[in-house]
C-alpha cells in the first residue's frame, strides 16, 4: 500500500524539523530520578483558536498515516472456526483475540490474570478527557507537576510549554508521551484527583471489574487489569473517532519552545501496508512487560488483540503477527476444503 502524504493542516511552516527520537515508554533498564527541570522555557507558538466548535479544532502537521482501504491484503474468507488453539504460539504471558462482531474468544491466554499494563492506561485517560467535552483548542501548559519521579522516564516537552489540548492528546495516543497524559489529567474539572476518579468509574461502567487506576500515564504498576478487561476498554476506546485517528497516526511534527520536533507513534504495525489497524497502544514498565492492544480487522473479521507482559523487545509485533498469519491460514484452509 501506498504511504499517504498529508500536508500541513495546523502550523504551516516552512522550517526544516529538528528529527529526534519518537517519545519512548518508561525505561525501567536505567531507572533514574529525574531532576527538575530548569526555569520554564519558551512556550511553544500559541495556535490560534479555532471558531468552531472544540471537537473540530485543527490539527497538527501530520506526516504519515495509516490509511485503512481496499488496498490493504486480506484473506479472502471467514472460517467457521479456527481449529487447535495449540497450533498458535503465542509468546506473550497473557493475551486475548475476540471477534469484536459476535463477541467470540478466538484465542486466549491467561485472559483472566491480572497484572500491571503501562501505557495502555492511556486508552481510559483519552476517554475521560473527551468525555467532559473539553475546548480542544485551549492551551495546557507542561508543569514541574508532570515530570516522573517515579520512573525517571524522559519527555521532550519541557517544564512550560505550551500546547493545545488536542496536541497533547495526540502526543499521549500516538507516541504515549507521558507529560502530555499527565497534564491532560492534570488540567481536568476537579485536578488529578477527579480525573483518576473518573477513571475508575469508567472502567466500572464498561464492566471492566478488575481493573484499578491509579494514575493517568500508567507509570505506576498500580495500573492493574485482566485481558478480558482490556478488551472491554478497546472496544469502548474504538467508538471514539479522535482515539482511533490518533492512536493510529504513524507520525507528526510539532512546534515547542520555537522548533519542529518529529514524534512517531510507537507501535511499528500501523504503517503496514499488511495490516487494516482502527486503534493501536502499546505500553511498557518493567514490571509489565511489553505490552499492545489493538482493534483490526484480521482474516476479514473485526477483532480485539491484546496482548500482556511479552518479554522480548518485538515479542509483542511478532505475537500480532502469528495471530493474523494464523487466522488467515485458518480461513483460507476452510474455503480450501469447501472447494
Amino acid at each position: 500500500m501506498r504511504k499517504t502524504f498529508i500536508p500541513a493542516l495546523l502550523l504551516g511552516l516552512a522550517a526544516v524539523a529538528v528529527a529526534v527520537p519518537p517519545a519512548a515508554e518508561a525505561s525501567q533498564s536505567k531507572a533514574r530520578k529525574t531532576s527538575k527541570s530548569a526555569p520554564a522555557a519558551k512556550a511553544a507558538k500559541p495556535v490560534k483558536a479555532s471558531t468552531s466548535k472544540p471537537a473540530t479544532a485543527s490539527k497538527p502537521k501530520v506526516i504519515s498515516q495509516n490509511v485503512r482501504n481496499s488496498n490493504v491484503r486480506r484473506a479472502s474468507a471467514v472460517p467457521a472456526d479456527f481449529g487447535e488453539a495449540q497450533r498458535l504460539a503465542v509468546q506473550s504471558s497473557a493475551a486475548l483475540v475476540l471477534d469484536q462482531g459476535n463477541g467470540e474468544v478466538i484465542y486466549q491466554k491467561n485472559a483472566s490474570a491480572v497484572v500491571p499494563i503501562a501505557s495502555i492506561t492511556k486508552l481510559m485517560t483519552a476517554m475521560v478527557v473527551l468525555d467532559s467535552q473539553p475546548n480542544l483548542s485551549a492551551p495546557v501548559t507542561i508543569g514541574e507537576e508532570d515530570i516522573d519521579t517515579l520512573k525517571g522516564s524522559r519527555s521532550r516537552l519541557s517544564v512550560g510549554t505550551v500546547l493545545t489540548r488536542e496536541h497533547a492528546l495526540l502526543l499521549a495516543l500516538m507516541s504515549s508521551e507521558n507529560r502530555a497524559a499527565h497534564t491532560l489529567a492534570r488540567h481536568y474539572p476537579g485536578g488529578l484527583h477527579a480525573f483518576v476518579e473518573a477513571m475508575n468509574r469508567k472502567a466500572r461502567s464498561l464492566g471492566m471489574m478488575d481493573t484499578h487506576f491509579q494514575d493517568p500515564t500508567g507509570l505506576t504498576s498500580n495500573n492493574v487489569s485482566t485481558a478480558n478487561d482490556l478488551a472491554k476498554m478497546v472496544a469502548a476506546a474504538h467508538t471514539y473517532p479522535l482515539i482511533r485517528e490518533f492512536s493510529t497516526t504513524s507520525g507528526a511534527m510539532v512546534e515547542t519552545n520555537g522548533r519542529l520536533l518529529e514524534y512517531h507513534n510507537t507501535n511499528a504495525l500501523v504503517k503496514s501496508t499488511t495490516w487494516d489497524i482502527g486503534l493501536s497502544k502499546t505500553g511498557y514498565i518493567q514490571e509489565a512487560g511489553k505490552c499492545l492492544v489493538m482493534q483490526a480487522r484480521v482474516a476479514e473479521r473485526p477483532v480485539v488483540i491484546v496482548l500482556l507482559d511479552s518479554a522480548g523487545k518485538m515479542t509483542r509485533i511478532g505475537d500480532a503477527n502469528r495471530i493474523k498469519r494464523w487466522m488467515e491460514s485458518a480461513s483460507l484452509g476452510r474455503r480450501t476444503s469447501r472447494a
